[in-house]
C-alpha cells in the first residue's frame, strides 16, 4: 500500500489553487474579480496561479467585454474536475489513515 501522500497533485495541493478549482468545483465558472475577492488574492498572484492551472489543462481563461469593460471569466475542464475530485480521494485517504493515530 503506498502513502495517500503520493497521490497528491502538486498543482492542485497548493493553496490558492486548490481554492480556485473548489470554487469551480460548486460553479463551472467564475470571473477573476469574484476569485480574487473571495480568495483575498492581488491580480498578479491570481493570474499566476491561473496560468498555472491553464498549463495544467485544469481551467480555460476567456478574456470579453460586457458592456465595454473587459472581463476574465474562467472556467473548468473536465480534467479540472477530475484532479481536483482525485486532491479530494487522496486527502480523505490520508484523513481515515490519521484517524488512527492519536495527534497531539
Amino acid at each position: 500500500m503506498t502513502h495517500p501522500t503520493l497521490s497528491l497533485d502538486e498543482v492542485v495541493h497548493q493553496r490558492v489553487r486548490l481554492g480556485i478549482l473548489s470554487i469551480l468545483a460548486e460553479e463551472q465558472q467564475a470571473d477573476f474579480s469574484y476569485l480574487r475577492t473571495t480568495l483575498g488574492l492581488t491580480d498578479g498572484n491570481l493570474s499566476g496561479h491561473l496560468r498555472v492551472l491553464e498549463d495544467a489543462g485544469y481551467v480555460r481563461i476567456a478574456k470579453l467585454f460586457e458592456n465595454r469593460r473587459p472581463r476574465t471569466r474562467v472556467t473548468r475542464t473536465a480534467s479540472g474536475l477530475e484532479a481536483f475530485d482525485a486532491e479530494l480521494a487522496a486527502l480523505q485517504k490520508l484523513f481515515a489513515r490519521l484517524d488512527f493515530v492519536e495527534l497531539g
